[in-house]
């Protein structure tokens, strides 16, 4: 039997964050360049995506490219910037047949000009799917998110366009990336590191955080399914204690 058929259908995430790790290890591992992992880990990509669909999970956002990929060497950079730009293109049929719309959040504007027009290509191509959304961050940084929004809004008030009592958590949340998304109740880390590497700092403040040595090419359906039944395990408390969530005090 499947984990997914023991699961909770009405207490499933709406939103799941994935910050997928362990492509150049596992590619080490077998003898291989680090680009090899990073093209395995396309059919990753489909497992969480197809598991996601079919438990109804609203958001899927994938740890993509964070600003700090930069740094690594050239020959890798290159490499992942045009298996983005092939996967983006090839994939597009299958999302449309999924149902799946595709966003993306963070600095697109500096990725090469063939990446954004793929970007922008699939995205437009998309737009009308109900289904799951497929969020890439891409060129992240959540402290630069942050520090943009508040950049922005410290404009704002500059500009008496708004008080300070305008400012809360509301108001935060409209001036990030991710505005008008849930944030995640759930968020996925493979590879064995147990960190969260500068990712939706602000969003996951009450996310419950699922850590699995599982490299990310290795990561299949089943290990979606079993991070979302291990979620459905925990009671989520907000800063309250048991006995008021079940009515007993």
């Amino acid at each position: 039997m499947s984990i997914k058929d023991r699961l909770d259908k009405n207490n499933i995430p709406k939103h799941v964050a994935i910050i997928m790790d362990g492509n150049g290890r596992w590619a080490k591992e077998k003898g291989e360049m680090r680009l090899f992992g990073h093209a395995t880990g396309v059919e990753a990509v489909r497992e969480a995506l197809t598991a996601a669909s079919e438990i109804k999970v609203d958001y899927l956002t994938l740890y993509a490219f964070s600003t700090e990929n930069w740094n690594r060497p050239k020959e890798e950079v290159d490499g992942l910037m045009d298996l983005l730009v092939t996967t983006i293109a090839n994939e597009i049929e299958s999302l449309n047949n999924n149902d799946v719309r595709l966003l993306t959040i963070g600095n697109t504007h500096e990725l090469p000009p063939k990446c954004k027009k793929e970007l922008m290509n699939a995205m437009e191509r998309t737009k009308e799917n109900k289904g799951t959304t497929l969020v890439l961050a891409l060129n992240y940084s959540s402290k630069y998110e942050i520090k943009t929004a508040i950049k922005t809004i410290a404009e704002k008030y500059k500009n008496g366009e708004i008080e300070l009592t305008d400012v809360t958590d509301q108001l935060v949340d409209e001036h990030l990336f991710t505005a008008g998304i849930p944030d995640p109740e759930l968020m996925i880390r493979t590879s064995g590191e147990i960190r969260i590497s500068n990712f939706l700092l602000w969003q996951i403040a009450y996310s419950e955080l699922h850590f699995t040595p599982i490299f990310w090419p290795d990561f299949k359906k089943e290990d979606f399914y079993k991070a979302v039944y291990e979620y459905q395990t925990r009671e989520r408390r907000f800063g309250k204690v048991s006995e008021q969530l079940n009515g007993t005090l």
